[in-house]
C-alpha cells in the first residue's frame, strides 16, 4: 500500500493525496453480488433530515459482503482484490469449491490465488475464519461477531485489528481497537489478521469537490452565523462561545458530550472501557 502525493499545481492540489491502489487486481465488480442503492440524503421515512450535511455524491452499487462466513470446512480460492465504495477496506472475491462466489473483507497480505477456509479446524492464517475458542491467545483478529451466527460486526474498518487477550470464566477476552477490553462468547467467529488498506488514515482529501463526490454537503460553523441561527453566532469579530460549553444549533451539548446509554444490556461484557475507567 502506498500513497500518491500531488504537486501543488493548484491550491487544492497542495495537500491532496490518493491511494495508489496497487493491491487491486480487478476493476469491474462481480455483477451477481451487486445491489442497487437508493439515496436517502440523510432523510428518514418522514422525509425529515436526521443526518445533516448529506446528499449528492456519485452513484454507487452495494457489494454483498459475507460477514457470517458460514460456509464451513470448504476451501475457497481468492480470485481478486477489489475496491468497495461503501467502506474504507478493500474486499476480496472468493470462489468456493462448489462454484459459489462471495465477497469478504480483504485482510492485509492476502493475494489473488490464495486459499482461505472457515471452520474450527482452519489454520491460523490471514483470511481464515474460526470461533474464538479455537484461536490462540495473542492472535490479531477482525470481523468479530457480537452474537454467534449474526455475522461480524466488530473491527471491520480499514487497517483495524483487535487482539485476543485471554480465555477465562467461559468468555474470550478481546482488546478492541479503541483499547476497550470486552468479553465475547467463545462460539463467536472472528477472522484472522488485520483489515487491508492500512494507509487509508493518511490520505488527505485536498479539495471540497472530492468530499461532494462522497455524498457530503458543506458544513457551516456556528460561530460565523447570526444569533438567531445558532447559539454560537453573533458578536463583533471573532467571539468566544459565550457559554459553559459548545452546543448544537438546537442548544444540546456537543463536542465531547457523552450520549451513550448508562445501562445497556451489553455493559456486563465490558471489562475495561477505552478511557481506562
Amino acid at each position: 500500500m502506498a500513497i500518491k502525493y500531488y504537486k501543488p499545481t493548484t491550491p487544492s492540489r497542495r495537500n491532496m493525496s490518493v491511494p495508489t491502489f496497487e493491491e487491486l487486481t480487478k476493476t469491474k465488480p462481480e455483477k451477481s453480488l451487486l445491489v442497487s442503492l437508493s439515496k436517502k440524503s440523510g432523510r428518514n421515512n418522514y422525509g425529515r433530515i436526521t443526518v445533516r450535511h448529506r446528499g449528492g455524491g456519485n452513484r454507487v452499487k452495494y457489494r454483498i459482503i459475507d460477514f457470517k462466513r458460514n460456509k464451513t470446512d470448504m476451501p475457497a480460492k481468492v480470485l481478486s482484490i477489489e475496491y468497495d465504495p461503501n467502506r474504507t477496506a478493500y474486499i476480496s472475491l472468493v470462489q468456493y469449491e462448489d462454484g459459489e462466489k462471495r465477497y469478504i473483507l480483504a485482510p492485509l497480505g492476502i493475494k489473488a490465488g490464495d486459499t482461505i477456509v472457515s471452520g474450527e479446524s482452519a489454520d491460523i492464517r490471514p483470511g481464515n475464519c474460526l470461533p474464538l475458542k479455537d484461536i490462540p491467545v495473542g492472535t490479531f483478529i477482525h470481523n468479530i461477531e457480537l452474537y454467534p451466527g449474526r455475522g461480524g460486526q466488530i473491527a471491520r474498518a480499514a487497517g483495524i485489528m483487535a487482539q485476543l487477550m485471554a480465555k477465562e470464566n467461559g468468555y474470550a477476552l478481546v482488546r478492541m481497537p479503541s483499547g476497550e477490553l470486552r468479553n465475547f462468547l467463545p462460539e463467536c467467529k472472528a477472522t484472522i489478521g488485520q483489515v487491508s488498506n492500512i494507509d487509508h488514515e493518511n490520505v488527505k482529501i485536498g479539495k471540497a469537490g472530492r468530499k461532494r463526490h462522497m455524498g457530503w454537503r458543506p458544513t457551516v460553523r456556528g460561530s460565523v452565523m447570526n444569533p438567531n441561527d445558532h447559539p454560537h453566532g453573533g458578536g463583533e469579530g471573532k467571539a468566544p462561545i459565550g457559554r459553559p460549553g459548545p452546543v448544537t444549533p438546537w442548544g444540546k451539548p456537543t463536542l465531547g458530550y457523552k450520549t451513550r446509554k448508562h445501562s445497556l444490556p451489553s455493559d456486563k461484557f465490558i471489562v475495561k472501557r477505552r478511557n481506562g475507567k
